[in-house]
């Protein structure tokens, strides 16, 4: 959307009231509330009511057709002679206290799990995995047919299937043998039924696109921590209870632990489980469907590090996470009330049943996200045609024709695209290992739809690979660039002996605080500058429209080079107005860009890209002369179109016993120029402050 002069900065409620209760009466002092304050919020502390829908959509409707591509699943659901489903049992009554609901038959199974995953009901809370990929594809794509399956009897125990990982064959009990294939025993069981009932099987998946084998008991990857370290001091500690039962260790002989994949030990029974991966099979405890779809219809890999090791020993094996909260294809896809510790509960709608979104990445890559909502610039064509400045809407919405969904920077030209100096991933927890990165994205987060469950609002800035390689010490291709990248300080849980186990530096929460917000004193920031690739990245103002939909208006620019175009501001006289009844006014000055629009638009790839290069970015700053009479901004930053005009406002108090007056100046420096700058006074009486 091409900028108009139209103020491009919103401004919040700025009037502190009287303080209620106070012996004098006098009312607070007067303070210039941040535009954009940083709210970030602890997954822990999420709850259904947290969810807001995207208005104007209703991609839940099991009726909307995706007009492109509608996938179709057979979900073949089986169970164990040890492990019978979960939500046949009573109320509460296993070991892990599930399910959560009253028990359903189980030859109702495999039709309550299709409603589950396909119909918004009591039990899901509306969400669907139809809905998700319709809202990430905006109506392209989603789920056009699942058919049951079942439910099967599988030949061996489950944790003939679930000791089968991991290292973990040495915890299988006397007279088993731990090498159960899950995957091929549900299949042989599903064709055999198939050509039992004269079903034509044409195919290894007959005839679907994907086989989703639901099968009984929890997915080892959401107790494993909560049924481990989390519950035991030590692995000495583990009851019987929890260990290997008296039918299969009669003799008691056997330990009541067992390996697990990220750390030494968790309990027999939580190791005893299989390890949900992208085959795809979901235990009853897994909401991470989406994910394995993700992998398995895109090609995406994991994104996520492994936060759990050498907890004594950082940094090494540590290594910064990649996108977390952000992204589906990483620990964003545990977003959910309760967040990653409330995912073993069945049915399994609490952490994981509401991943995040994908990544303007991620998106790109599965051809999901229209080119025209996508403004696709150069490196090197920035500095000869001077910056670009847009608006760029909230991922989970459609911003419509013309709009902007986020903003790609392609590190083009001569060299290596990551010029950033190399590190050591061995030493340094935050190196991502240069190379192989070859985009930035800039996106905004608001907090509706499946993003409902990030941890804030705000613009997502992150360096991309348009391949995956492990040079983070993982598989990686989005690395979100961190606006907070101090220690977050979470704890991560309590061990039973009361001691706190903090959020490791490689933990996924470190990054809940990493969005860039707009203006100043917003508890983030709201630039960024990338020396190495010679981009300056900047967070100008925000809006809201009347349906609560966020967008930022954002700006890149080069190091090298702002056009040849000629750069000018100029201030007009300001108009004083009062804010606070005998404490504050406000200067509001016009800036004008008088400057030239762009004279060249070559070298970037999106051909509506010219509208965006005719801004100019102004860094703003004020000083008072008058004793006790201060002067602040609510934002450094401004931007305005070629002969086009906006709104400056300049917040001035005074404490009693100051002068009657005090003179402001406001200064409007060119990010293009910085030798084109304009200062200008603004007097304020005390008087002032009561009109």
């Amino acid at each position: 959307m091409r900028l108009t002069g139209v103020l491009v900065l919103t401004v919040a409620a700025l009037v502190a009231g009287s303080v209620p209760g106070t012996a004098t009466g006098n009312p607070a002092r007067f303070e210039v509330a941040p535009i954009d304050p940083q709210h970030w919020q602890n997954q822990y502390d999420m709850t259904w009511a947290d969810w807001k829908n995207i208005p104007g959509t209703k991609w839940n409707d099991p009726n909307a057709r995706p007009s492109e591509r509608g996938l179709r699943i057979a979900l073949v659901a089986v169970d164990f002679p040890d492990q019978p489903f979960v939500i046949t049992q009573p109320k509460q009554s296993d070991l892990f206290g599930n399910p959560q609901i009253d028990p359903i038959p189980r030859a109702d199974v495999p039709k309550f799990y299709h409603d589950y995953y396909m119909i918004p009901n009591q039990y899901n809370h509306g969400r669907t995995i139809h809905e998700y990929w319709m809202e990430q594809s905006r109506g392209k794509l989603g789920v056009g047919k699942m058919d049951v399956f079942g439910a099967y009897r599988l030949p061996r125990n489950l944790f003939e299937y679930g000791l089968n990982e991991w290292g973990q064959t040495a915890a299988c009990p006397k007279g088993f043998t731990c090498d159960g294939n899950l995957d091929r025993d549900a299949d042989t069981g599903w064709k055999a039924d198939l050509a039992a009932r004269g079903i034509p099987c044409p195919d290894s998946r007959c005839g679907y696109d994907v086989v989703l084998r639901v099968y009984a008991g929890y997915d080892e990857t959401s107790i494993w921590q909560e049924y481990g370290e989390m519950m035991f001091n030590r692995k000495e500690d583990i009851p019987d209870a929890w260990g290997p039962p008296a039918s299969v260790d009669p003799d008691n002989t056997m330990p009541n632990w067992a390996p697990t994949r990220y750390v030494e030990w968790t309990s027999w029974r939580a190791a005893a489980q299989q390890w949900g991966l992208s085959s795809i099979r979901q235990a009853e405890s897994s909401g991470t469907i989406t994910h394995e779809m993700g992998h398995y219809f895109f090609n995406i890999g994991d994104n996520n590090n492994n936060p759990f090791s050498d907890r004594q020993n950082p940094p090494s094996p540590f290594h910064r996470v990649g996108s977390a909260p952000w992204d589906m294809m990483d620990r964003g896809s545990f977003n959910g009330p309760g967040g990653h510790h409330m995912r073993w509960v069945i049915p399994p709608n609490m952490g994981g049943w509401s991943p995040a979104g994908l990544m303007l990445r991620n998106k790109i890559h599965a051809g999901i996200v229209p080119t025209a909502n996508v403004l696709d610039i150069s490196r090197e064509a920035l500095a000869r045609t001077g910056l670009v400045v847009d608006t760029v809407t909230a991922r989970a919405v459609d911003p419509g024709f013309g709009g902007t969904s986020g903003i790609k920077v392609r590190l083009d030209g001569a060299g290596r695209p990551d010029r950033t100096p190399d590190c050591n991933i061995n030493t340094d927890p935050f190196c991502h290992g240069n190379t192989g990165w070859d985009h930035y994205t800039l996106e905004v987060v608001g907090r509706m739809g499946f993003d409902s469950f990030t941890p804030d609002n705000g613009v997502v800035i992150a360096k991309n690979k348009t391949a995956e390689s492990n040079t983070c010490g993982y598989n990686c291709f989005n690395w979100v660039v961190d606006a907070n990248p101090g220690d977050i300080g979470l704890v991560d849980f309590y061990r039973p002996d009361g001691t706190p186990v903090m959020a490791s530096i490689a933990d996924h929460r470190q990054l809940n605080d990493a969005t860039f917000r707009a203006g100043l004193n917003s508890g983030s920031a709201y630039e960024w500058v990338d020396q190495a690739n010679r981009l300056h990245f900047y967070v100008i103002g925000i809006r809201r429209d009347g349906n609560g939909v966020l967008s930022y208006t954002l700006a890149v620019r080069s190091l090298d080079g702002s056009g040849p175009q000629r750069r000018g501001v100029r201030l007009g006289r300001p108009t004083v107005s009062s804010v606070q009844p005998g404490q504050a006014a406000k200067c509001s000055f016009p800036l004008t860009n008088t400057g030239q629009a762009a004279t060249n638009t070559a070298g970037h790839t999106s051909t509506n890209v010219a509208s965006k290069l005719d801004n100019d970015v102004y860094r703003l700053s004020v000083s008072s002369r008058g004793r006790g009479w201060t002067a602040q901004l609510d934002n450094a930053l401004t931007t305005a179109t070629a002969g086009r005009t906006v709104t400056v406002p300049v917040y001035v108090s005074h404490t009693p016993g100051s002068d009657q007056s005090t003179t402001v100046t406001l200064t409007a420096k060119s990010e293009s120029n910085p030798t084109v700058t304009h200062s200008l006074p603004c007097t304020v009486n005390v008087d002032d402050t009561t009109r």
